[in-house]
């Protein structure tokens, strides 16, 4: 997000005091990018979830909450990194 640089303040967006949709980003195509990184990040985070290494000497049940807890905290990490940087300039 450093490099990106994305608008924080709805004063500074390409849009302001006008309507319409516009970017955060200089490019507007990191609007796709950034939420196709991130769901490849969950993807990520379930694949290691069903990794057998990831089974070892736990029960079901500790197995099954580790891995809701895993996707649940980086579901909710995700939606709240993109709505602050998505919806500034909208």
């Amino acid at each position: 997000m450093v490099l990106l640089q994305p608008h924080l303040d709805p004063a500074k967006c390409p849009n302001a005091g006008g309507n319409g949709n516009a970017s955060a980003f200089s490019d507007p195509q990191w609007d796709f990018y950034l939420i196709a990184v991130l769901a490849g990040w969950l993807l990520s985070i379930v694949v290691e979830q069903l990794l057998p290494v990831t089974w070892r000497h736990r029960a079901r049940s500790d197995i099954a909450a580790r891995g809701l807890a895993a996707v649940l905290s980086a579901t909710g990490a995700s939606c709240v990194l993109i709505c602050s940087v998505l919806t500034v300039c909208r």
